[in-house]
C-alpha cells in the first residue's frame, strides 16, 4: 500500500512539474512577444518626427510621406494579439521607412539635418530590436511547441488545453537576394 500511495506522489509531482514547465515556456512566449510590441510602438512613436522633419525639406515627396503615415496608422490600428496582421503591418511600415530613407539621397540638406540623422539612427536601432526580437520570440516559440508536442508535455498540454503557438514569418522581400549593379 505504502509503495502504490508513493508511486502516486511521484505521479502528481511529475506532472505538477511538467505542467509549470509548460505554464513558464508559454510565460516565456508572451513575453518575448510583449517585447515585438514594445519596440513597435516606439517605433511608432518616432514615425510623426521623422515625418515632420522630412516634410520641411521634400515637399514634392507627398505620396512617400503619406505611404509612411498610413502604415504607421495600419500598425497602431492592428490588435497585439493579431500576430500576423501586425507583422504584415510592420513590414510595410519598414518598407515606407526604406523610402524615406533612400529619399534622403535626393535632398542634401535633408541628409545633413541632425534632427533627420539622430531620428534616422533610433530608426534604425529600433529596427535591430525588432529584428533581435522576432528572433527571440521565435526561439521560445520552437522551445514551448517542443515541450508541447513531446511527451509527457503533449499529454499535460492536451489536459489543458495548451495550443502551439505560430512562429513569425520573414517577409518575401526580405528573403530576396539584392540586386547589385556596377
Amino acid at each position: 500500500m505504502w509503495i502504490a500511495i508513493g508511486i502516486i506522489v511521484v505521479l502528481v509531482i511529475a506532472y505538477i512539474i511538467f505542467y509549470n514547465g509548460l505554464v513558464k515556456a508559454h510565460n516565456q512566449t508572451d513575453e518575448s512577444w510583449s517585447q515585438i510590441d514594445v519596440q513597435l510602438k516606439r517605433r511608432n512613436d518616432l514615425v510623426p518626427n521623422l515625418v515632420s522633419t522630412v516634410k520641411g525639406y521634400a515637399k514634392h515627396e507627398q505620396e512617400t510621406l503619406q505611404a509612411v503615415v498610413a502604415a504607421r496608422n495600419q500598425v497602431v490600428e492592428t490588435p497585439s494579439q493579431d500576430h500576423e496582421k501586425l507583422m504584415d503591418a510592420s513590414n510595410q511600415l519598414s518598407a515606407s521607412l526604406r523610402s524615406i530613407f533612400a529619399l534622403s539621397e535626393s535632398y542634401p540638406d535633408l541628409k545633413a539635418n541632425q534632427n533627420f540623422l539622430n531620428l534616422q539612427e533610433e530608426l534604425t536601432n529600433t529596427e535591430n530590436k525588432i529584428a533581435y526580437s522576432r528572433q527571440l520570440y521565435n526561439s521560445t516559440a520552437v522551445f514551448f511547441n517542443n515541450k508541447l508536442e513531446t511527451f509527457p508535455g503533449n499529454v499535460v498540454g492536451k489536459v489543458h488545453h495548451f495550443k502551439p503557438v505560430d512562429f513569425l514569418q520573414i517577409p518575401e522581400a526580405e528573403k530576396a537576394v539584392p540586386e547589385v549593379k556596377f
